[in-house]
């Protein structure tokens, strides 16, 4: 156990070793920074803000994609006692929109940001009529990319911060309708990274290696922060690395023999689909340790990953569940290192607010099957309550909650969701539902995704995982809630699947989805919805509520009504296409299976999913090297638009 009280001090320590970062950002890109190099960094960087005029306790937004960049700028603020936020660079206007609502609520923030995504804000405040919000942001807007004159010879002031300071606000919790700050001292941190290492069994001999984003807590905390204040070597892949060439993430664990890993369900899930049928040279016995905290935890994914990566070296007891969340810092409760991960089946009718659950068979007809994801790692208590607040006994269901150390004191700048998630006794609600057995923690739901039928009870991830077993469905597309309207006395069983193809094919699958339910579950599906978009939060939990709110509002009534009165569409004739155009159609139609596109079709109208527009780049960027980004898929959305696209960059270079 070390004995560090802040992260200022671990890591003005741990970076007079001789320990390293690696990013990744391709199979043949890769740069290598020293501890000391990057403190070097950091300090100078920190000099450059202080001339800027940022000071102890102003807040610093942190809007890079760019790895390296992102750490540098990270320990400069820490360093400083500047207050860095954390906030994904995405695609959309729905992510633009949560990074002004974001600033709007600093005390007095700043933003570190390169030029073109800066223009792409301006881009976006001027269609919505934002400009003065705009203004502002630009006006505290420090571009990476004009930065010419860092001198690292010149360190900045660090600053003289305690244990209980604010380290850094980590909005990863809540809809991007009202973003939630999570509060984090260094007191937090270091407790929780320290609870970690202890429940890892990590040492200075380990490697880890991570794809998760660096604005996630997992990312960033779990494998970047916890290295350094332990002292190990690390390994960082750009995000959408992963996203366009998955199989590099077990190549590089085999070239670097790294030790420990993590992705939620989906990651799994999208490096298999890329290992089909795929022989690989890979060497994983290295690997003791793979995090996954996906919830719910997918036991079959963890099952068909261990199986298929086994002939390679990887040990079965490698699989690590756990359970965490932004609020408790990172991490609440861990399995016993070096077993074999564990499941307990229950009956599905007793997983209301207060059952004593009923656990049965895996091959029971009512069968619901949940990782055990063990007991609280050091430093935190977890109890398990009913509505009132009154603690439960073992095994019955209730409300997870956790105190601590390591847990945050509330929401930056947020009184109603500290009313809601603290509960007044030193205690914080997660907002899940679990029970202990045999003092380990089984998560089994959020608190308010429980669904009423027939007069029982299911929790959507079980009904989830029936619909799933339609080939044209995968994770994270398919959503099934119970919608209570106000003058009826049952839920409306309601299936959102992620679709945007012709509605024709739609009420094929529409049917056979509710045919698959029906028959495994015994229960009637009311309505199946095609949406283009499932909302997430930004630690990745689907947020079934706002879609159930947007049914009930009738956002979906005309799209409902144009299914039924939809009539067969005749397939256009391509013609006249040049060479260029018929190649990256071909390449879109290997890609995408389940559908046949076209040159003029929108790739979010037809559903082409994001990770397979990763996959098209990849192989696009195989075929014409360097010449467009993925980034530039979501604004050139037809195969002519992206034609005209290269050609042009073509003619340039």
């Amino acid at each position: 156990m070390n004995t560090f009280k802040t992260l200022t001090e671990a890591f003005n320590t741990q970076c007079q070793h001789n320990q390293t970062i690696t990013y990744i950002e391709g199979k043949d890109k890769e740069t290598v920074v020293s501890y000391a190099e990057l403190q070097k960094r950091a300090l100078g960087l920190l000099a450059y803000f202080q001339q800027r005029g940022l000071k102890q306790g102003d807040e610093l937004i942190v809007f890079l994609k760019n790895n390296e960049r992102f750490i540098d700028v990270f320990w400069a603020c820490i360093l400083g006692g500047i207050v860095p936020v954390p906030v994904a660079v995405g695609i959309s206007d729905e992510h633009r929109s949560k990074l002004f609502k974001i600033f709007n609520k600093l005390s007095n923030g700043y933003i570190y940001i390169d030029s073109d995504n800066l223009q792409r804000l301006e881009k976006y405040s001027q269609a919505q009529a934002m400009q003065t919000e705009y203004a502002a942001l630009a006006g505290k807007a420090i571009e990476h990319d004009s930065i010419t004159d860092i001198d690292v010879s010149i360190a900045g002031q660090v600053a003289n911060v305690q244990p209980d300071d604010l380290a850094f606000i980590q909005f990863s919790s809540g809809s991007t309708s009202d973003p939630k700050g999570v509060l984090l001292t260094h007191k937090n941190i270091i407790t929780n990274v320290n609870a970690i290492a202890a429940g890892g069994g990590y040492t200075e001999q380990d490697c880890t290696l991570s794809w998760m984003p660096l604005t996630h807590d997992m990312g960033l905390i779990g494998f970047h922060i916890n290295m350094l204040v332990w002292n190990m070597k690390q390994c960082i892949m750009a995000t959408d690395l992963f996203s366009r060439r998955p199989l590099l993430w077990m190549q590089k664990a085999s070239e670097y023999k790294a030790t420990i890993l993590c992705s939620p369900n989906f990651g799994y899930k999208h490096y298999l689909k890329s290992l089909v049928n795929k022989e690989v040279e890979l060497d994983l016995s290295a690997v003791r340790l793979i995090y996954n905290g996906a919830e719910p935890i997918s036991v079959d994914i963890c099952e068909q990953f261990l199986s298929r990566l086994k002939t390679y070296g990887l040990k079965h007891n490698t699989m690590f569940t756990v359970y965490g969340l932004a609020e408790a810092t990172l991490a609440v409760a861990f399995p016993e290192l070096a077993t074999d991960y564990r499941a307990i089946h229950l009956d599905r009718h007793d997983l209301l607010m207060g059952d004593k659950v009923s656990i049965v068979n895996a091959n029971h007809s009512d069968a619901a099957s949940f990782a055990i994801e063990g007991p609280a790692i050091n430093d935190i208590e977890i109890k398990i309550t009913d509505k009132d607040n009154n603690t439960l006994a073992t095994e019955h269901i209730g409300d997870i909650q956790i105190k601590g150390a390591s847990v945050t004191q509330g929401y930056y700048l947020n009184e109603e969701a500290n009313a809601t998630a603290l509960t007044g006794d030193g205690w914080l609600n997660t907002g899940d539902l679990g029970f202990l057995h045999n003092n380990e923690l089984v998560v089994t739901g959020r608190t308010k995704d429980i669904i009423f039928a027939n007069g029982q009870n299911y929790f959507p991830h079980d009904l989830e995982s029936i619909a799933l077993q339609h080939e044209q469905l995968e994770l994270g597309k398919v959503v099934v809630y119970g919608v209570s309207h106000p003058e009826q006395q049952k839920d409306e069983l309601v299936i959102f699947i992620l679709y945007r193809a012709d509605m024709n094919e739609f009420l094929a699958l529409a049917r056979d989805v509710a045919k698959l339910v029906n028959s495994q579950a015994g229960l009637q599906v009311d309505t199946v919805v095609p949406v283009k978009r499932i909302p997430k939060t930004t630690s990745g939990k689907v947020q079934r509520r706002l879609l159930a709110d947007a049914y009930l509002a009738g956002e979906f009534n005309d799209v409902l009504q144009a299914i039924h009165e939809q009539d067969a569409s005749n397939e256009a004739v391509e013609e006249n296409l040049t060479a260029l155009q018929l190649q990256l159609l071909a390449i879109c139609n290997e890609v995408v299976e389940d559908k046949t596109i076209r040159s003029e079709d929108n790739f979010f109208d037809v559903g082409i999913s994001s990770l397979a527009l990763a996959e098209i780049h990849a192989k696009i960027d195989d075929a014409y090297p360097d010449l467009i980004d993925v980034v530039d898929l979501f604004e050139f959305q037809t195969v002519i638009e992206v034609s005209k696209l290269i050609e042009e960059k073509q003619l340039v270079g």
